[in-house]
């Protein structure tokens, strides 16, 4: 009688964890216009100038180094876009609030890094879009202007 039951218990944990073959990774490349035309972009933005890979800038007086901003969103009950323009935006402020840290003029050169995938682009950002979490990385270079 306990065999049976210990083999019924290992068939129930086995059905109930999720295979590795199950499991979701989608990349896709959104346009960031419209991840800043949402009503998130435009009540949490701050105002710190951000650049993306290839847009002009001012010129660069001090670059204070790159930074990375790793930022998830939960994907439950919405679109992998609207999950990821959540995590973008959430990302970019990321780095907005290091520009303030560290008394700089803005964030250049903005990339997706994205499990080593890089994406440098002044039009799309990156996500990776799992079954429940989605996953934007920007790296920008914080600096000062002249």
């Amino acid at each position: 009688m306990s065999r049976t039951v210990t083999r019924l218990a290992a068939v129930l944990v086995a059905l109930a964890t999720p295979s590795a073959a199950l499991a979701r990774a989608d990349f896709h490349d959104f346009p960031v216009e419209a991840a800043l035309a949402t009503a998130l972009a435009t009540q949490r933005l701050l105002d710190v100038p951000y650049y993306l890979a290839g847009q002009e800038h001012p010129a660069v007086s001090l670059d204070l180094g790159e930074f990375k901003s790793n930022q998830r969103s939960n994907g439950f009950g919405k679109s992998d876009q609207e999950a990821c323009n959540v995590a973008f935006l959430s990302a970019l402020i990321t780095l907005q609030k290091r520009v303030t840290r560290e008394d700089a003029s803005a964030v250049v050169d903005i990339k997706s890094v994205t499990r080593n995938k890089t994406l440098a682009s002044a039009t799309d950002y990156r996500c990776v879009a799992g079954n429940v979490v989605v996953n934007v990385a920007l790296t920008g270079r914080v600096v000062k202007f002249k």
